[in-house]
């Protein structure tokens, strides 16, 4: 998660603050802080893979240009987040592993291999 925010927060030190671009890293950010499981993939992204905030954001923009209504044009979080999603590739929203105390990964909510039911104990 913190490697995702540095990424992050790199690239937003080369746009302006509060600007289009630095709004998606902060929906990034916030995402991240949401789902540990997409850290890894973001920050493969921008640091290795080509991506860029800026890049996103213009994913976006062609979104909100589609769906003009006259001289207004809109995004919700929601659209914005699935936009984000298909762009870095990331799985919806409730499909990523999360990482348990002892580093491996299992559904949210759901055990896995290698948890412990006390009740087995009983």
């Amino acid at each position: 998660m913190d490697k995702a925010i540095k990424a992050i927060e790199e690239q937003q030190g080369k746009v302006k603050a509060r600007s289009a671009p630095w709004m998606v890293g902060e929906q990034l950010k916030d995402m991240v802080r949401r789902e540990p499981g997409i850290g890894e993939l973001i920050a493969q992204d921008l640091t290795a893979g080509g991506m860029s905030l800026t890049k996103a954001e213009d994913k976006i923009k062609d979104f909100a240009d589609k769906h003009r209504v006259g001289a207004f044009a809109c995004v919700t979080p929601v659209e914005a987040e699935g936009i984000l999603r298909e762009y870095f590739g990331l799985p919806k929203a409730g499909d990523v592993p999360h990482p348990s105390p002892a580093g491996d990964t299992f559904p949210q909510g759901k055990a896995g291999e290698g948890v412990i039911d006390l009740a087995d104990f009983f």
